[in-house]
C-alpha cells in the first residue's frame, strides 16, 4: 500500500534533475516550465530535456540492472 505523498524513485530522480540541471548548457536558457522527461522500458531509465530556446537535448541513461 502507498503511502500518500510518497514519491517513487524514478520521480524524485526527475524532480533532482529539475532542481540541479535547470539552465540550459548551450545557451544558458533557464526552462521554469517544462522540465525533464523520463521513460522507462524496465531495464534502462532515460531521462531528456529540450531546450524551448535553442533545441539543444541534454540526456541521462541509467542502467537499472546495474544500479
Amino acid at each position: 500500500m502507498a503511502v500518500e505523498g510518497a514519491k517513487s524513485p524514478l520521480r524524485r530522480l526527475k524532480e533532482y534533475y529539475d532542481e540541479a540541471e535547470p539552465a540550459c548548457p548551450a545557451c544558458g536558457h533557464v526552462d521554469e516550465r517544462t522540465g525533464w522527461s523520463g521513460e522507462t522500458d524496465g531495464r534502462q531509465v532515460h531521462y531528456y530535456h529540450e531546450c524551448p530556446s535553442c533545441g539543444a537535448v541534454r540526456e541521462h541513461e541509467i542502467d537499472v540492472r546495474r544500479a
